[in-house]
């Protein structure tokens, strides 16, 4: 296991560096552009050349990357080109705001989708059939329409919860789960259709086994079956989908803050992709590459932790 968890952590080191070093020779092709942007419109072109100077920018890409790389290994990423606020604090503060809301939104997913597809895989019946039409209903409508139908409803005509804006948990509980019920609402359904499905059919696979037959001649109760026995062996696939549901909620979490006014990473890295805020963008970068690559890793160690198989791959 431990030979298998190093071999994860060597490949996620190797994504992570390629990820960031593309990031950063994608963005040497627009320097020009963004030393204009911090001088305004006015700037010569010796102006311009200067900066680029004063900034590092006129050395070869690679130098400048790999003083980035070594800078960022100390945890220094730098400071805005716009606000002067280190990399890594304006990140965190950003960060806590998507985290609050996608952590949420991933957590009920997950409950919602196991108790929906346990018991339509179970049950049948009505309940499996209400639950594929909840699934399908989830697939057909688009996050952003559900998201802006809420609004109407929930904020506009009944005015019970407030239509932007968010609220620090510390600030006031009451008025921060308010202003994110809407926007977990709204990236929730989606996952929980594509999870529920998931779960339903890897439920049924695992019902129709041998084992299970054998298991009930045993006089082992169903519900035992369900949750000790069947559930356990279905969960890898659906762990496995939730975390692509995490990565696609903080994918989804870039439109989501945007329309309710949310200050979190989303509309943050929207603002500096329209600048050209390199250390930003690059900060940014880095942690979204962490974030998915420390997800895929717990989900690989989970994998190989129920099925012994999937470490010998």
């Amino acid at each position: 296991m431990i030979s298998y968890v190093l071999r994860r952590l060597g490949t996620s080191l190797v994504l992570t560096v390629l990820v960031s070093m593309i990031t950063f020779f994608l963005l040497s092709t627009s320097f020009d552009g963004i030393v204009r942007s911090i001088l305004g419109t006015g700037a010569t072109a010796a102006t311009v050349q200067a900066k680029k100077a004063e900034m590092g920018m006129d050395r070869p890409v690679i130098v400048q990357y790999l003083d980035w790389l070594l800078h960022a290994l100390k945890g220094d990423f730098g400071v805005s080109y716009f606000t002067s606020q280190p990399v890594g604090t304006a990140v965190a503060d950003h960060l806590t705001v998507t985290l609050s809301v996608v952590v949420v939104a991933l957590f009920l997913t997950a409950v919602i989708s196991v108790v929906l597809g346990v018991l339509a895989a179970s049950r049948g019946g009505v309940v499996d059939r209400l639950t594929q039409v909840a699934s399908l209903f989830g697939y057909i409508v688009p996050n952003l329409l559900l998201a802006i139908g809420l609004v109407v409803v929930f904020a506009v005509k009944l005015d019970w919860l407030p239509a932007t804006g968010y609220t620090p948990f510390a600030e006031s509980p009451g008025r921060w789960l308010a202003s994110i019920t809407i926007p977990v609402i709204a990236l929730m359904v989606g996952g929980i259709a594509n999870l529920s499905a998931q779960i339903r059919g890897a439920m049924i696979g695992e019902l129709r086994k041998d084992y299970v037959r054998t298991l009930r001649t045993r006089g082992i109760s169903p519900r035992s079956i369900v949750l000790r026995h069947a559930l356990r062996n279905a969960a890898g696939p659906a762990f496995t989908v939730l975390s692509l549901e995490f990565i696609a909620m903080l994918g989804g979490a870039l439109i989501i803050e945007n329309v309710f006014a949310l200050p979190g990473i989303g509309s943050y890295s929207f603002n500096a992709a329209l600048q050209g805020d390199v250390p930003i963008i690059m900060g940014l970068s880095l942690f979204g590459v962490l974030f998915i690559v420390g997800v895929n890793l717990i989900v690989d160690i989970v994998n190989g932790w129920l099925n012994p198989k999937a470490r010998q791959q």
